[in-house]
């Protein structure tokens, strides 16, 4: 209550509308998540109620580090004019202490006289409108000033709610797949032929060839032709690097980099087959899915993976997380600009294959989201 109260007040303030907005907007997404979690407890389908609830908190922690990143800009603008004007505030409270001490009387004099007292009037009754304006937005930029920092100080507490709530639903949703038994079964893996293929390859396109000859059951076959073009990123992020892009080091992969944050939920981009789940020559943990026939998707990078090999799983279904640590209520608060512009420091390989060729990703996925 006491920080939607701050918002309140800041939203009514002309200068800092926007971010105040951003962050009233942010909480209640955080809100709204909390809800959501206490509510996907008692859902049928608990691996979708926990991957909707996953989301919703990723949605409302990047949307909460936004607005408070605004709100710090803002103070640091209201700081920054405030401190620009010390000297000329100076000045004036002087002017205004050294005629508080002045007589009544002598106030209403002018040395030159009765003509000098009118002009002097005069002016001051054209000096006083502008004075009482100037006096009236030190005041507006000193209650703001003030509101902000206490908003800063209060977004704590939502902060860390927010990030312990995102954790629980990680574990929830990690067990809930774990007891999953609905999927469909196209295949059943064979583990020696799985391990024989990994000992005798060297790249990732003879092992994404391998596994493709895998025996399926052509009952469940599935195409995802229909999205093509427009199917959604495995990671909410964006293209690091794309496709046959050579890095620094001036090595290039058939495929594209995402950036993602740490402990990121990767989804299905479409209902496939789990062709083969693992770690993989040095792509780490790799997930090759089937949308289509002759159609794969190679998703690599991941620290947990939750697909299960022969499985057919639906658009959206969880396939693992990203690594890295999520940063505390503390971190996000006191990140500078630069910090927050790079707070996606997990990178996803994402490569799509069509038959025994990589193609570029962007004729599938809509690479330019963020």
């Amino acid at each position: 209550m006491r920080l939607a109260c701050l918002l309140a007040l800041l939203a009514g303030t002309a200068a800092a509308q926007t971010p105040a907005e951003d962050a009233a907007a942010a909480q209640a997404r955080l809100q709204a998540a909390s809800a959501q979690l206490e509510a996907a407890t008692g859902r049928n389908d608990r691996v979708r109620a926990f991957t909707e609830t996953v989301t919703a908190y990723e949605d409302g922690l990047i949307a909460m580090r936004e607005g408070l990143r605004r709100v710090a800009i803002r103070k640091r603008q209201v700081q920054a004019a405030l401190d620009a004007k010390s000297a000329e505030v100076g000045q004036l409270l002087g002017v205004l202490q050294s005629m508080g001490r002045a007589p009544a009387p002598v106030l209403l004099l002018h040395p030159d006289g009765p003509m000098g007292t009118v002009r002097g009037g005069m002016i001051a009754a054209d000096v006083t409108p502008a004075l009482q304006a100037e006096v009236d937005r030190l005041r507006s930029d000193l209650q703001e000033l003030a509101v902000l920092e206490q908003l800063q100080e209060t977004a704590t507490d939502t902060l860390e709610e927010g990030l312990r709530g995102a954790q629980e639903a990680r574990t929830e949703l990690a067990e809930a797949i774990s007891n999953r038994t609905d999927l469909p079964q196209r295949f059943t893996e064979d583990p020696v032929q799985t391990a024989l293929l990994l000992a005798s390859t060297e790249t990732l396109s003879d092992f994404a060839s391998g596994m493709s000859g895998a025996v399926l059951n052509d009952d469940l076959s599935l195409t995802a032709a229909a999205g093509k073009g427009d199917l959604p990123l495995p990671v909410q992020g964006r293209v690091l690097r794309g496709f046959n892009q050579a890095d620094a080091a001036g090595v290039t992969r058939p495929g594209v980099i995402l950036s993602a944050r740490p402990r990121a939920l990767v989804t299905a981009p479409s209902a496939a087959t789990v062709l083969f789940r693992g770690p993989l020559l040095d792509y780490g943990n790799v997930v090759i899915l089937e949308p289509a026939a002759d159609i794969l998707f190679v998703i690599a990078g991941l620290a947990e993976v939750y697909a299960e090999p022969g499985r057919v799983i639906p658009a959206g279904d969880p396939i693992g997380l990203m690594g890295g640590e999520a940063p505390s209520g503390d971190a996000i608060l006191t990140e500078t600009d630069g910090a927050a512009a790079s707070s996606a420091t997990e990178t996803l390989y994402l490569e799509v294959r069509d038959g025994q060729s990589p193609v570029d990703p962007a004729t599938w996925f809509a690479t330019d989201l963020e």
